[in-house]
């Protein structure tokens, strides 16, 4: 496994809190896997935090990452950004860091507002459990009826899982490869007959 196939996810869920001249920080770390999860979680966040000033947040999907950042409210930069380079460099994804903030009375300025939602971001990375995970890559196969037991047999998982399957006049099985073995199934496909179609959204 070559390290541009490998990184690191949550395992777990962490928070931790800072406070600055009155102002609360609490950072809450967790595993997401899809745009839908980073808005579900989002949203509980706010439920459970409702008198909170701010909700900044930053999060990473895949590899190589798909990633966003935002400051909320916040003054451009000072709070989205430093929570997403924590993450970038602790080296995860499939993450979603939160920052909730509520405001204490005194102004804290730019610079320590950024230092501030790094630091409390700093903090539950900390308290983070992690695994290693394998960027994974899904396709897409048509297969003809009596060839679908032949490319079952090719199915490893979890390096190689069979995600969904429909069947017709032919059977469309739909796989989640690891990376690295993307390029030997490919050849195993093709001695078959098959060429799989890559489709959007590979983890």
């Amino acid at each position: 496994m070559g390290d541009e196939a490998a990184y690191r996810a949550p395992a777990g869920t962490a928070r931790a809190e800072v406070r600055d001249r009155g102002s609360r920080f609490l950072a809450i770390a967790g595993k997401v896997s899809s745009q839908d999860e980073v808005e579900a979680a989002l949203a509980a966040l706010r439920r459970e935090f409702p008198d909170a000033t701010h909700h900044c947040y930053a999060w990473r999907l895949g590899w190589p990452a798909a990633e966003r950042a935002a400051d909320a409210g916040e003054p451009g930069g000072t709070a989205g950004m430093p929570i997403l380079q924590v993450l970038r460099g602790a080296g995860l994804s499939d993450a979603l860091l939160v920052v909730v903030r509520w405001f204490g009375g005194t102004k804290l300025g730019k610079g320590g507002l950024a230092r501030a939602y790094a630091a409390a971001a700093r903090e539950a990375l900390a308290g983070l459990p992690t695994a290693a995970r394998v960027a994974r890559e899904e396709i897409e196969v048509s297969v003809p009826l009596e060839r679908v037991g032949a490319v079952k047999r090719l199915l490893r998982p979890p390096a190689i899982e069979l995600l969904a399957e429909e069947y017709g006049e032919r059977a469309r099985l739909r796989l989640g490869v690891e990376r690295p073995q993307l390029a030997a199934l490919r050849e195993r496909l093709a001695e078959l007959g098959l060429a799989p179609a890559e489709r959007d959204g590979s983890k």
